[in-house]
């Protein structure tokens, strides 16, 4: 199966990544053009709601990053926010990475009519300069769902490119598509305009694309063979897996969210405390001296941030920041 990405893109990347470059145990390799994106896991309440959401927002990244000359090395999609690690020129990478946002935005303002949640939504971006740091950054990203306290395994968790790297096919314990990637259903028998409707797109999708189930097979627009050379063996791979943390993502200007309390069970008390306090569960019904109280209320048992409080709570971080000061 050959893998939609952009093979001029192939061509440079092992130069820009130093992967023609012997490698001396202590010395770091100069890279160009990767980058970390990432969006602000405190900016909204969620990005993705449910296996629906995550499904579709798989997908989207099929049917966004063809549009542009960029080459996705890892990729996470959680509740609240997204990482992508990408080679490409910083131009091409940064509208793939606003696209995305804008493109979910539009997808959120259809199924669940929240128009613009998204328009204001902070993205980060990192410069990836190193070799070390590229490997230290691509297993955070990879790790990002079950350091967030998602039961997952790193290797595992569904909404990302963490199952792409270092299968092998054949054994039981591997992915039923690892097995043979020839194998994954294709396309052929469907018409256009059911993969459209499936993909969510107007654009015409490739000829027979690969699909694992409902899910646009990631390997076809993830670079995951690249990521294997950059890490040259398993044993390397799972040191950096062991290794890399939060602090070295954050010590280099990142701004990660890290909460005790997962996002998905703040949801769950959020819910527990609005029917405990006024009867009911949805935030949207109460007024806004009562959703104030609700997150006093939470802010007082949880162990979460104010602004990711305030958000769930259906306010404005700005207005009301001053009421819990």
């Amino acid at each position: 199966m050959k893998m939609k990405i952009n093979q001029e893109l192939l061509g440079q990347i092992t130069s820009d990544l130093g992967l023609d470059r012997p490698f001396v145990k202590g010395q770091k390799i100069i890279i160009r053009d990767c980058w970390h994106f990432s969006t602000d896991g405190n900016a909204v309440d969620a990005m993705f709601y449910d296996e629906d959401d995550f499904i579709v927002g798989m997908n989207r990244i099929y049917t966004t990053v063809r549009c542009y000359r960029v080459i996705i090395l890892a990729f996470s999609l959680m509740d609240t926010h997204i990482h992508f690690v990408l080679y490409g020129k910083f131009d091409d990478c940064n509208r793939f990475i606003h696209d995305y946002v804008r493109r979910t935005s539009w997808y959120m303002s259809v199924r669940r009519s929240e128009k613009h949640k998204f328009e204001n939504v902070p993205i980060n971006c990192q410069t990836v300069s190193d070799d070390y740091y590229l490997k230290v950054v691509i297993c955070y990203v990879i790790k990002n769902a079950p350091v967030g306290g998602i039961s997952y395994n790193a290797l595992d968790y569904p909404w990302s490119s963490g199952p792409l790297y270092f299968r092998r096919p054949g054994l039981w314990s591997s992915p039923h598509w690892s097995d043979n990637l020839g194998n994954l259903a294709g396309t052929d028998g469907i018409g256009v305009g059911q993969l459209r409707q499936i993909l969510k797109t107007r654009i015409l999708p490739d000829e027979n694309v690969p699909m694992a189930g409902s899910i646009v097979f990631p390997g076809f627009y993830t670079a995951f063979k690249i990521v294997e050379k950059l890490f040259k063996s398993c044993k390397s791979f799972n040191y950096f897996m062991c290794v890399s943390k939060e602090d070295d993502v954050d010590s280099r200007g990142g701004t990660i969210s890290h909460l005790t309390v997962p996002m998905q069970e703040m949801r769950q008390h959020k819910s527990e405390v609005c029917r405990e306090l006024f009867g009911v569960s949805n935030v949207k019904t109460l007024n806004m001296q009562q959703r104030l109280k609700l997150a006093r209320t939470l802010r007082s048992r949880y162990n979460s941030s104010l602004k990711q409080i305030i958000r769930l709570c259906g306010l404005v971080y700005d207005e009301v920041k001053d009421y819990f000061t």
